[in-house]
């Protein structure tokens, strides 16, 4: 009886010994994916927060390469090439760095993907480098934030955010080119994309008269889509053709209310209304 009583004690003390406690992360890591241009934007980074002491000047020193957040390097990789400012960047995973100061920052997008204090930065591993300005907010952002705002099809921001300072980081892509090959080469083939041809055109502000082509070409191929019908009608209204942006709309809306989408309904009296000012 003593001997189990032994064991028993013997195998408690073991348990807890081995027992691991969790608790929240100090400074907890985020992980972001924006679908931007035609690729995509992924940001990982950790987030400490102000928790009552003097950030930039002091804890973030001004002047030094800093790692843009807490514990491992801060990443971001770009599914497409995109220009950081005026500088080319690759597709590909890069570190991202920045030196505060006062009134601007210098913001690096590094081939290092492990800089976590000033010493291990490299300067030659640089692939872009840019300056950006500072600018105060009204309030204070007590964990640090990094967003990808105002996004554009061809432009975002990446916007850097503590205490009550943020940075704002321009980011763009040249969408149009690559939409404009694949056009081209896609209309040389047997299963051609009028609609979404016909839809960039018009709404990138092209050449209408070949959108219109295209729309008609989409709508005689897929004769019950009201959503065709419904932009071949607002194409129609583009060009100056009322009359039959009119009766584009009415066979829009006669399609959809027969399949029941309310959504096109409203859109097209919303069409016939303006068409009829």
């Amino acid at each position: 009886m003593k001997k189990t009583l032994l064991i028993c004690l013997a195998t408690i003390c073991m348990l807890e010994g081995t027992a691991q406690l969790r608790t929240p992360a100090p400074s907890p890591t985020q992980t972001i994916k924006q679908d931007f241009g035609l690729a995509n934007i992924e940001l990982s980074y950790s987030r400490p927060g102000i928790k009552g002491r003097k950030i930039f000047g002091d804890l973030v020193p001004f002047g030094k390469v800093w790692r843009t957040g807490a514990n491992s390097a801060t990443t971001i990789t770009f599914g497409d090439e995109v220009m950081i400012g005026d500088k080319k960047v690759p597709a590909g995973k890069y570190g991202l760095l920045t030196i505060p100061d006062r009134k601007t920052w210098t913001v690096i997008i590094t081939k290092q993907l492990d800089v976590t204090s000033p010493a291990a930065y490299k300067e030659d591993m640089d692939v872009a480098r840019i300056e950006a300005k500072t600018y105060n907010m009204d309030e204070s952002m007590e964990t640090f934030t990094i967003q990808i705002a105002n996004i554009k099809p061809n432009s975002c921001e990446i916007h850097l955010m503590w205490d009550k300072t943020a940075v704002i980081i321009p980011v763009s892509t040249d969408v149009e080119t690559k939409i404009m090959g694949q056009i081209d080469q896609l209309m040389n083939k047997d299963n051609r994309p009028y609609y979404a041809a016909a839809l960039y055109y018009m709404e990138n502000g092209k050449d209408l008269n070949q959108a219109l082509g295209w729309f008609d070409k989409a709508v005689e191929a897929n004769p019950d889509a009201f959503w065709m019908h419904h932009q071949r009608a607002n194409c129609l209204a583009k060009l100056g053709k009322i009359d039959d942006a009119k009766k584009a709309a009415e066979k829009s809306k006669e399609l959809a209310a027969a399949q029941k989408n309310d959504d096109y309904v409203r859109l097209n009296e919303k069409l016939l209304a303006e068409l009829n000012k």
